[in-house]
């Protein structure tokens, strides 16, 4: 017969829920240096604390900052538009004020630019959220 090893489970449990606390951290951190992606962080914390504790889990869902933005991202409904010009225009001036006084080599500079380029394409793929109020 198997045992099951109830503090192999909370080990377990308290890593996940650790994962998606520093997940969620970087995701915060992401809405004001928009080179780090908000959105991937914000998926992955709700996946680590759906794994791991259900309170956690609905709170973020709940959550008023995240709760619509994770909802309505999971079911497809898309950004909205607000959201997007914010987004897009941050990481613009973010990345050209990096990349004219900030970084030194051209590469750096590419790369940066080649970032700024992936993630505003992809804002800009996903649909445009229209509120049914």
């Amino acid at each position: 017969m198997f045992r099951i090893n109830k503090e192999k489970i909370t080990i377990k449990k308290s890593v996940l829920i650790l994962l998606g606390t520093s997940s969620l951290i970087l995701g915060v951190i992401g809405l004001f240096l928009p080179v780090l992606p908000t959105t991937p962080f914000l998926l992955l914390t709700a996946w680590l604390y759906a794994k791991s504790s259900q309170r956690l889990y609905h709170w973020l869902l709940n959550n008023k900052y995240f709760g619509d933005y994770i909802k309505r991202y999971r079911e497809g409904l898309g950004i909205p538009l607000k959201t997007k010009i914010i987004g897009v225009s941050s990481l613009w001036i973010t990345i050209l004020t990096s990349a004219i006084f900030f970084v030194p080599l051209i590469i750096l500079k590419i790369f940066l630019l080649i970032i700024a380029i992936a993630v505003t394409y992809h804002i800009l793929s996903k649909p445009t959220y229209k509120s049914k109020k």
